[in-house]
């Protein structure tokens, strides 16, 4: 069937042929141009496809195509940073979040007796002690609340007590995340051990048992410390020795010497058992640091221990001294920073002194004997008493003292600074001062008890005594001081401090002036600078050479000339013309300075203008502003000792001083402290001594000039007439309740009072403060302006002197209550001890 269809068809398309010949030709055609079309498409596609790179030369074509190359770098950048972030981690973050804290301790092992092999820490007598009391320490803090951050108690020395037993010397060391360093903190690490003891004490002594171990719980002290001294004292240290006194009065040499190689360098001292040792120093050779390059430090123990510091010695001595223990060992810690430092002197054994004296006094009126601090002319150690019983013949007579630099007062709210008295059950307090001053005691057989306040070594003092009539202290015509001295009554009022206080000057009235009469002219009015006679008779000869005294002013050569106020007054009044020498100070570029602008700051004060105030100083704890302070030279300030009291803040490495500054943060200049010389009788409680210097690591730039001038330091016969006008500048708050600072320098214009008006807001006060205010207090200094200046301009427009220092006040701006400052010109002498 199928060959019939196809004939059919065949039949059939014949008839029609010649109509369909030329579309059946087309149609071939185009159908043979589109399969040929297709085939080369194929073809080439197929030639495409061969060359195409297969597996890993697809992937790499792929990821370095333009379109992907950003991505591939973002992702080597992220896996490299967390590769960097991972070794900084383990190798450096996380060894300082677990930091090292260190601790150095001692305590008394009671009913324990001292063997000589425990002085060598190789013996096995030492070793199986120390290990001993090692385990002990030990298992007190791991079962303690800081169990998991302890890491090691190491024992250093064990040695001997003049109370018995054996003493122990020993470190502990935690490790201790950042987070949590407060959980070993010094009190807390040393509650923990003396609360062990504690709980451990039996019938109310003062022992208590840690695994039988007996611990004397008053002896124990715990200090944190740095790492360098654990690592400088501990085992494998190249510098430290230790010294042996077993004879009493045998003088065992000391030198050392920088060439011994180490930064610090330590030498333990220990004597006999019931002795005391007696450091000597000859000689030190330093750089002045204020202790944070080079040092010499004491301590009253075999370890560097906070808590027992004997002396500490900043600067180079020349002059020998000696130095006490309260026990029979001490350490002498020597850091240096490079060669050419040295240190000599000797130690020796010494027995304690059983300081009770039994005295009797004749009727003198001269001074009969002499009572000394224990242990002089050495320094006066911590912890040491003494009691003197004195008897006159008969109840008519009391006891005189009479100090060189002391001064005995009852007793106030606070502590006692500088020793402790008791007389007759009456409390007083010691203080250093500056003069002699009497205690008198009107009792024919006192009891006098002193008692050791200070942690560290004092200066030592003495007295004399001699009886007394307890009726008459002072001799007919004769004036009782203050101070306990007599001085004539015709010397009471007459300008001079004839008493050491001033008390022979206070509720003086204005003397008259007797211009024309045959009285002399009170040596108030004479040759001051201002006319006061119509005749001008008390300004003549002023430069004639005179006796000295404290209102006369003493040129280079010795001699001394009436005028009071001959410095810098662009005269030439000495012979050798030294008044006007070191004068390049107190000029301030502008002309006119302390016009008020009526903008009230400081307290009651106003703004000032640039280089209005060229030796104001801004002083920057921490890069805060704290204290105020005023340029003497190059590289010396000066300032209030209160600012540096405490001991952080005695610290130079935490201040800067900003000078040429008119508002915060645009000091022409930045300068970092190389050391801070606090007066050594400045009292924490009465602000007597309130002054401090300032040493510059590197003097300001003399280009600085001239928004940067020193102030004129008056001499000591410098003279200021009450009701005189100064000027207090700094950047301290505006008044008691403010709690922003100005930024702008402010300036308040106040009256120098009388010393009969400042007793009369504040009752006595030292002859080193003076009062400036106004009634209203309206104008005042306040906090942040301490050490500040109390400029004041000489006479005729004349230069400008620091009268002043920001000291202490009653609040700001109090009516009645004017401000008390640092009295300048009583310290000059000290001032130049110190900058020349």
């Amino acid at each position: 069937m199928g060959t019939e269809r196809e004939a059919n068809e065949t039949t059939i398309g014949d008839e029609d042929v010649s109509q369909t010949d030329t579309a059946s030709i087309a149609d071939v055609s185009v159908e043979v141009a589109t399969v040929d079309h297709a085939l080369q498409r194929l073809y080439r596609k197929y030639r495409k496809t061969r060359r195409k790179p297969k597996g890993l030369k697809r992937l790499w074509a792929y990821l370095l195509s333009i379109r992907h190359l950003t991505v591939i770098i973002t992702a080597v950048v992220f896996v490299v940073v967390i590769i960097m972030w991972s070794l900084l981690w383990v190798f450096i973050f996380r060894r300082e979040s677990n930091s090292g804290v260190y601790f150095a301790g001692m305590f008394r092992v009671a009913n324990v007796e001292f063997i000589p092999e425990y002085r060598h820490e190789q013996s096995s007598e030492f070793v199986s002690m120390a290990n001993k009391i090692q385990h002990v320490v030990s298992n007190v803090y791991k079962v303690s609340s800081v169990a998991r951050l302890y890491k090691q108690a190491v024992i250093s020395d064990l040695s001997n007590n003049n109370k018995g037993g054996v003493l122990v010397h020993f470190w502990m060391v935690f490790v201790v995340p950042q987070l949590k360093s407060p959980a070993v903190c010094e009190e807390c690490v040393g509650a923990i051990f003396r609360d062990s003891v504690h709980t451990s004490m039996m019938n109310r002594s003062s022992v208590g048992y840690l695994l039988g171990l007996p611990v004397d719980i008053d002896s124990i002290l715990i200090n944190a410390v740095q790492r360098s001294d654990y690592s400088s004292n501990g085992a494998g240290s190249q510098c430290v020795d230790k010294l042996y006194a077993n004879l009493p009065g045998a003088s065992v040499p000391l030198n050392v010497f920088s060439s011994w190689g180490g930064v610090n360098c330590h030498v333990k001292l220990t004597a006999a058992p019931g002795s005391l040792i007696r450091l000597t120093i000859t000689s030190l050779l330093i750089e002045p640091s204020d202790c944070v390059n080079d040092a010499l430090t004491v301590y009253d123990a075999l370890l560097p221990m906070r808590g027992r510091i004997l002396h500490r010695l900043c600067e180079s001595v020349s002059s020998s001294f000696s130095l006490v223990s309260t026990s029979n060992v001490m350490l002498l810690s020597f850091r240096m920073t490079n060669d050419n430092k040295s240190f000599r002197g000797h130690f020796e054994a010494i027995a304690e002194e059983v300081c009770m004296s039994q005295i009797e006094t004749h009727i003198k009126p001269d001074i009969t004997g002499q009572i000394y601090s224990p242990f002089h002319p050495s320094l006066l150690p911590p912890q040491c008493f003494c009691t003197w019983k004195f008897e006159t013949p008969n109840s008519a007579l009391g006891v005189a003292l009479q100090f060189q630099n002391y001064v005995l007062k009852p007793k106030a709210m606070e502590g006692c600074e500088h020793g402790w008295w008791k007389v007759n059950e009456i409390i007083f307090c010691g203080s250093y001062v500056g003069h002699h001053t009497v205690f008198r005691i009107a009792d024919h057989s006192p009891e006098v008890e002193f008692r050791s306040s200070s942690r560290n070594s004092a200066q030592p003092f003495q007295a004399s005594y001699s009886s007394y009539n307890i009726s008459q202290p002072c001799p007919e015509s004769h004036f009782l001081c203050s101070t306990g001295l007599c001085v004539e009554k015709s010397r009471r009022c007459d300008g001079l401090d004839d008493c050491q206080d001033e008390s022979d000057e206070v509720f003086c009235s204005r003397p008259t002036k007797n211009c024309g009469g045959n009285i002399p002219l009170h040596p108030l009015y004479v040759c001051n600078g201002e006319t006061d006679c119509t005749n001008g008779i008390d300004e003549i000869n002023c430069t004639q050479e005179t006796t000295c005294s404290e209102i006369r002013y003493q040129c280079n050569s010795g001699s001394c000339i009436m005028k009071k106020n001959a410095k810098c007054d662009g005269v030439h009044d000495c012979q050798d013309h030294s008044d006007e020498a070191d004068c390049a100070c107190g000029r301030p570029s502008l002309k006119k300075v302390g016009s008020s602008s009526g903008a009230e700051r400081i307290v009651g004060g106003d703004n000032s203008v640039e280089g209005e105030w060229p030796w104001q100083v801004s002083l920057h704890f921490s890069g805060n502003l704290y204290c105020g302070a005023s340029v003497l030279s190059s590289d010396w300030l000066i300032s209030a000792a209160h600012c540096f009291s405490k001991e952080r803040l005695s610290d130079p490495r935490y201040w800067s001083a900003h000078l040429g500054m008119l508002t915060q943060g645009s000091a022409k200049h930045v300068a970092e402290i190389q050391r801070i010389v606090v007066h050594e009788y400045y009292n924490t409680y009465t602000f007597d001594y309130d002054i401090a210097l300032l040493q510059l690591k590197k003097p300001w730039p003399p280009s600085l000039s001239p928004l940067v001038q020193p102030v004129c330091l008056p001499p000591p016969s410098h003279t200021v007439t009450d009701n005189h006008r100064c000027l207090v500048t700094g950047w301290g708050y505006r008044s008691e309740e403010d709690k922003v600072l100005p930024s702008v320098l402010q300036k308040a214009q106040v009256s120098l009072l009388s010393r009969t008006d400042c007793k009369k807001s504040y009752g006595p006060v030292s002859p080193r403060m003076l009062c400036a205010g106004v009634p209203s207090g309206e104008q005042d200094a306040c906090r942040g302006d301490s050490g500040g200046p109390l400029s004041c301009q000489a006479a005729g427009g004349g230069r400008w002197f620091l009268i002043g220092i920001v000291s202490w006040g009653a609040g700001c701006g109090r009516p009645n209550l004017p401000g008390v400052y640092t009295r300048v010109n009583k310290f000059t002498s000290w001032i130049y001890s110190h900058i020349s």
